[in-house]
């Protein structure tokens, strides 16, 4: 094993959400709901000269730190499941480490400030690094695993 991974973050997200229980769980969130969600993540200033030509894209991966996140577990009951899941199969922030990833569409860029819908995380959280989403991530004919279930649509 090599030595301790450090990490820093580049920025921070703006939302409305100020509490992780002010997001809808995904199951019982109205359809597109998260889409439609606007906000804002601001980069720090020494990292601002990376967001140079990222505003030609359309969406935005952002990886992030699950901040308000405390102990894992490898086994989760996921929102309106009957039954636990292994941890490395859900969006759980509950993980070994707390690192999330999520895809934002990039609305317009103001100075070092992004704004984006799709914001799916609460205010304060940490961005630990923002990536262009290109056709290369796009995949087709994915399975789905247990979210795919008769008369629900996967997510």
């Amino acid at each position: 094993m090599t030595g301790a991974v450090r990490l820093r973050p580049v920025g921070v997200v703006r939302s409305r959400f100020k509490e992780p229980t002010d997001l809808p769980p995904p199951a019982f969130a109205p359809p597109r709901f998260l889409e439609r969600v606007a906000g804002q993540i601001e980069i720090f200033p020494e990292f601002a000269d990376g967001l140079d030509d990222l505003e030609g894209f359309s969406h935005v991966i952002v990886l992030f730190h699950f901040h308000r996140s405390s102990g894992f577990k490898l086994k989760t009951v996921p929102p309106g499941e009957p039954g636990p899941r292994g941890i490395f199969s859900t969006r759980s922030p509950h993980r070994p480490n707390p690192l999330g990833m999520t895809v934002v569409k990039l609305l317009g860029r103001n100075g070092r400030v992004l704004e984006v819908s799709g914001l799916d995380l609460v205010d304060g959280t940490p961005v630990l690094d923002l990536k262009p989403y290109t056709t290369r991530d796009r995949k087709s004919r994915i399975r789905t695993g247990w979210l795919r279930k008769k008369g629900r649509p996967a997510r």
